[in-house]
C-alpha cells in the first residue's frame, strides 16, 4: 500500500504540468481544459464547463460513464464496449465498441454492467444489405487511438473505420450523429434485444419507414437486485433529420453469438420473447440511407412508461432543434450548476480547479431524473422520481458527503429527492435502498434514506413546506425503516424486529417472521445506530420528546458490538459480531482488510459464507464508524493519545483501501478524526496525503469505483477545506486547498465567501512542506472571531451568507488544537438543540 500510495502521489505531481500519456481519450482534451485554466484570469465570463474533464475515473475500474448528459439527466449517450464495463465505456484500447446507446449509469460497480439497451452501430456493407453483419461478433471494432473527447453535454469517438460517432442529450432524449468516409454509403443496426448484462426478457420493434421512424419496447433485467424482478424500456429512433435524410435499404435481423445472422430485408416487425433454454438471441432493425450522406443524424427518444411518450420526449425536448443547438443549451445546464460554486482560478493550483469542477460534474450525474417516467408501484405517481439511488447507504460518503454538498447550493434539487425517498414510503411502506432499473435492489447495509432526509430537514425544515416537503411524513417514513420490519429485507428497510430486542443485530439468531442474509452483523449495526441517530435529531427538531430519547438511546447501540477485550497490533478494542448470548464470534479483525492474507479467498461481500461480520470491509476499519460520538469512542479506544496513535497505525499499517466502499469511507474520511481527538493539525496533513495519494487529473485518477460521485463529493470537501456531520447542521473545517471561493445558494439568495487568508500553493500537496502555510490558525464569520477553529454551523454560515475568512499559519505546534471546542459527540451534550 505504501508503494501504490508513493507510485500515485508522483502521478498526480506528474499530470499537474504535463499531458497525460494514456492511448484515450485524444490529448486534445487535457490540451483544451490546461489553455482554458491559463486563460480564465483573462476573462470577465467563465465557462466552468471548460474545467471538466469527463474521463477522469474511466479507468482504473473508477466506473465513470464520460457520455453526454444534463445535470441529473435521464439519459446518458455513450459507447458501449467489450470486457469490464459497468458504464459502457473504458480506456482500455484494446476493448472493442458494440454500439452507441442512451442508457447507462455513472459510478457503479459491476461485472456485468448497468442497461445498454438500444445500441446503435454504424457500419460500411460494400455488398449492401445482406453483406451487412449486424450481431455482436460480426459489427464490434477497435477505435482509433487519441480521438475519444467528451465535455459536459457531448461525446465522440471514432472508429477504426473512421467512423466518427457523436451525442449530446436533454433529459430524455437526445441527438446522435455520426460522419462516414466520403463515398460510402452509411447502414446501421439498432438493438432490440442486447444490453450489457444480457438481461432481455422480451419485447418488439416496429420500423416504420413512411414516417422514419424505429420504436421499441421490451423487458429486461435488474442490474443488481433480484433474477425474477424485469422492467420495462421503451427507445424512439427518429431517421430522417426533418426531411434532411432518405431511408434506403430497411429490415431486422436474428442472431447469436456463434456467427448465425438471418437477415429479413423489407420486413419492419420483431416480436420475441424471453429464451428460456438460456441466452439472447440478439436481434435488431438494420437500415441504410440513400445519396451516400456523409453525415447522418439521429433523435432519439427514450422513456419508461411506453412507445408513444419516449417519441413525445423527443418530439418536446429536442423537437427540430440542431445538433449544435442541443449541445448549447446542455452547456448552459452544466454551467448553471457548476457556477454555483466559484474558485479563485487564476491562483489556484490548476490541477485544483481541474479536479474540483470535474468532481462537481460527477456529482450531477446522478441520481437519474426519471419524474413522469414511472413504472409498477410508482406507475402514475404525482410525486419526483429519481432512479439509479445506488445503495445511499453502502457508501458512507454518500449521505456524507453527496447531500451535504447539494445542501450548501441546491436545496430545490435535494427537495425533489427527498420527496422520491418519502413517496417510496408512500408506495411501498420503507423508503427506497437500492433502486436500480426502476426496481429495489440489494440492501447493503441499513437504511441510510433516514440520514438523508433526516439531513435535509435539520437543514431546511423553515423551508420545507416551499419546498414541497410534509416533515410530519417525512418523520413517519423514518420511523416505518426503524420500527416495521418487512417480510423481505433484502430488498428494503431493516431487520428491526431482531435488531430492536437484542440491541444489537445478532449472529445465528432465529427470526420467525422475515427474511434476509444473515450477515454483516457488525457492520448492519453500527449503520442501523448512525440511522437511528438521524431519526433522533428529526425527532428533536419536531418536539416529540420520548422519541427523541428512545432513539438517542438506540443511537449508543455500536456500544453493544464493541468488544473490549479483543486485541489487533497491540490495540484494544475492536467491533465484532455477536450472539444472542451476548458472547461475541470473534473473527480477526484484519479480515477483508488490504492486510488480510486471504483476502483474495475470503468471501467479504453479500455471499452467504460471509461470516467476517462486515460487509466488504473489516472490523480495524468499522471500528471506526461512530460519526454522531466519536468522543466515546474515543474513550472506549484509550484517549486522544492512544485514539491518535491508532488511527496513525490504521493509515501506516495499510489497513485502509480506498478503492470500494467503506474504504473509501475510511481511507477518505477517517483523516478528520483527528479534529475530535483536538488534534486537527493532523487532520490538514492526513486529507492532503488521502487526497493526492488517491486523486489525479487521468483517465485513473481515482483509486477505484467512483460509487456514483461518493467520491467526487468526498474530494470536493477536501478541497474546499469543510467537512459534513450527516444528519446535523454541523461542518468541520479542514483548510481550503483555493485561496478563495464563493458558494451561491439560488433559492435562498444567499453568497457565502470564503477566503484563506495566507494561502501557500506550496501547501497544496501530499505533505505539507516545512515552512508552508497549511494549519487553521483562526476562523472568522462576517468578522465575529469563532471561539473554535474546528467546526461552525451552517446556519451561521453559509445559510445565512456572508464572509468566512480562515487565516493559516506554516506553525503546527502552536495551531495543533481546536480552542474552545472539539466537534460535538451526543454522549458529551453535543446536538443538545436543533437550529
Amino acid at each position: 500500500m505504501a508503494l501504490l500510495s508513493l507510485l500515485r502521489a508522483f502521478a498526480a505531481l506528474v499530470v499537474v504540468g504535463s499531458v497525460g500519456v494514456h492511448a484515450q481519450p485524444s490529448p486534445e482534451v487535457q490540451r483544451r481544459i490546461s489553455a482554458a485554466i491559463k486563460a480564465a484570469g483573462n476573462t470577465s465570463t467563465i465557462d466552468y464547463t471548460e474545467f471538466v474533464n469527463p474521463f477522469i475515473g474511466t479507468d482504473n475500474f473508477g466506473d465513470v460513464c464520460p457520455g453526454a448528459s444534463i445535470p441529473f439527466g435521464m439519459v446518458k449517450f455513450s459507447t458501449d464496449m467489450t470486457g469490464y464495463a459497468p458504464a459502457g465505456y473504458v480506456t482500455d484500447n484494446t476493448q472493442f465498441i458494440r454500439g452507441l446507446s442512451p442508457l447507462h449509469d455513472s459510478g457503479t460497480g459491476s461485472s456485468l454492467g448497468t442497461y445498454g439497451n438500444f445500441e446503435i452501430m454504424p457500419l460500411i456493407c460494400p455488398g449492401g444489405f445482406d453483406s451487412c453483419t449486424p450481431n455482436l461478433a460480426g459489427r464490434e471494432r477497435l477505435r482509433k487511438n487519441n480521438t475519444d473527447d467528451a465535455s459536459p453535454g457531448y461525446f465522440s469517438l471514432t472508429l477504426n473505420n473512421s467512423i466518427q460517432m457523436e451525442a449530446t442529450s436533454t433529459r430524455r432524449a437526445g441527438l446522435e450523429r455520426f460522419t462516414f468516409p466520403k463515398g460510402s454509403t452509411p447502414f446501421f443496426t439498432l438493438d432490440l434485444a442486447n444490453d450489457l448484462p444480457a438481461s432481455f426478457m422480451g419485447g418488439n420493434m416496429t420500423i416504420d419507414p413512411d414516417a422514419g421512424r424505429i420504436t421499441i419496447g421490451g423487458f429486461w433485467g435488474s442490474s443488481f437486485g433480484p433474477g425474477s424482478f424485469k422492467y420495462q424500456a421503451f427507445a424512439c429512433y427518429d431517421l430522417l433529420d426533418n426531411g434532411a435524410q432518405k431511408l434506403d435499404q430497411f429490415g431486422v435481423w436474428t442472431g447469436d453469438p456463434n456467427g448465425i445472422v438471418a437477415r429479413g430485408l423489407g420486413e419492419t416487425h420483431l416480436n420475441l420473447s424471453v429464451n428460456l433454454i438460456g441466452g439472447v438471441i440478439e436481434s435488431g432493425a438494420l437500415f441504410s440511407f440513400a445519396n451516400k450522406p456523409t453525415q447522418v443524424t439521429l433523435r432519439v427518444g427514450v422513456s419508461f412508461v411506453s412507445e408513444a411518450q419516449a417519441c413525445a420526449n423527443a418530439e418536446s425536448e429536442v423537437g427540430t432543434a440542431t445538433f449544435d443547438d442541443i449541445v448549447s443549451r446542455s452547456k448552459g445546464l452544466w454551467n448553471d450548476r457548476l457556477s454555483r460554486i466559484e474558485i479563485d482560478v487564476p491562483h489556484t493550483p490548476p490541477n485544483v480547479t481541474e479536479l474540483l469542477y470535474s468532481s462537481l460534474y460527477r456529482a450531477s450525474l446522478t441520481p437519474n431524473n426519471a419524474t413522469d417516467e414511472t413504472q409498477g408501484d410508482f406507475a402514475g405517481t404525482s410525486a419526483f422520481y429519481f432512479d439509479s439511488l445506488y445503495c445511499r447507504w453502502l457508501v458512507p460518503p454518500q449521505f456524507r458527503t453527496f447531500y451535504p454538498l447539494m445542501t450548501l447550493h441546491s436545496p430545490e434539487i435535494f427537495a425533489q429527492i427527498v420527496d422520491s425517498y418519502i413517496d417510496g414510503y408512500r408506495k411501498r411502506g420503507w423508503m427506497p435502498e437500492c433502486r436500480a432499473n426502476n426496481l429495489p435492489g440489494w440492501t447493503q447495509g441499513g437504511s441510510s434514506g433516514d440520514v438523508i432526509v433526516g439531513h435535509f430537514a435539520i437543514n431546511y425544515h423553515n423551508e420545507a413546506q416551499a419546498l414541497g416537503i410534509d416533515l410530519q411524513e417525512l418523520y413517519a417514513a423514518q420511523v416505518a425503516d426503524a420500527e416495521v420490519n418487512p417480510p423481505e429485507w433484502n430488498i428494503q428497510g431493516r431487520q428491526s424486529n431482531v435488531y430492536n430486542h437484542y440491541g444489537y443485530v445478532p449472529y445465528d439468531a432465529l427470526d420467525t417472521s422475515s427474511t434476509g442474509r444473515t450477515t454483516r452483523e457488525g457492520s448492519r449495526t453500527l449503520e442501523y445506530a448512525f440511522e437511528d441517530f438521524s431519526i433522533r435529531q428529526v425527532a428533536l427538531l419536531l418536539g416529540k420528546t420520548e422519541d427523541e430519547a428512545k432513539y438517542a438511546n438506540r443511537s449508543l447501540n455500536y456500544r453493544n458490538v464493541w468488544d473490549a477485550s479483543l486485541t489487533s497490533d497491540g490495540f484494544k478494542g475492536f467491533m465484532q459480531k455477536r450472539f444472542p448470548n451476548g458472547t461475541f464470534a470473534v473473527v480477526n479483525p484484519i479480515d477483508c482488510s488490504p492486510n488480510d492474507p486471504h483476502g483474495d479467498t475470503r468471501s467479504c461481500s453479500l455471499q452467504s459464507d460471509n461470516v467476517n461480520g462486515f460487509y466488504e470491509s473489516s472490523s480495524w476499519e468499522y471500528s471506526w464508524f461512530v460519526p454522531h460520538d466519536t468522543a466515546h469512542l474515543i474513550t472506549l479506544m484509550g484517549g486522544n493519545a492512544t485514539f491518535i496513535k491508532r488511527l496513525n497505525h490504521f493509515f501506516d499499517a495499510g489497513y485502509y483501501g480506498a478503492g470500494n466502499e467503506p474504504e473509501l469511507s475510511h481511507a477518505l474520511q477517517t483523516p478528520i478524526g483527528y479534529h475530535y481527538a483536538n488534534s486537527p493539525a493532523d487532520s490538514v496533513d492526513a486529507v492532503r496525503s488521502a487526497v493526492f495519494s488517491n486523486f489525479d487529473i487521468t483517465p485513473a485518477g481515482l483509486p477505484g469505483n467512483d460509487d456514483q460521485a461518493a467520491m467526487a463529493t468526498v474530494l470536493s470537501w477536501h478541497l474546499l477545506g469543510l467537512y459534513p456531520v450527516p444528519g446535523t447542521s454541523e461542518l468541520l473545517v479542514l483548510s481550503p486547498m483555493t485561496p478563495k471561493y464563493t458558494v451561491h445558494n439560488p433559492f435562498l439568495n444567499t453568497s457565502t465567501t470564503v477566503t484563506v487568508d495566507g494561502f501557500d500553493a506550496r501547501s497544496v500537496n501530499g505533505t505539507v512542506p516545512h515552512g508552508a502555510a497549511a494549519y487553521v490558525q483562526s476562523v472568522r464569520v462576517n468578522g465575529a472571531l469563532q471561539a473554535s477553529r474546528c467546526h461552525f454551523d451552517f446556519y451561521d454560515t453559509f445559510r445565512a451568507g456572508g464572509e468566512i475568512v480562515i487565516s493559516v499559519s506554516a506553525n503546527r505546534s502552536a495551531v495543533n488544537s481546536c480552542g474552545a471546542s472539539v466537534p460535538q459527540s451526543l454522549s458529551t451534550g453535543g446536538f443538545a438543540t436543533t437550529r
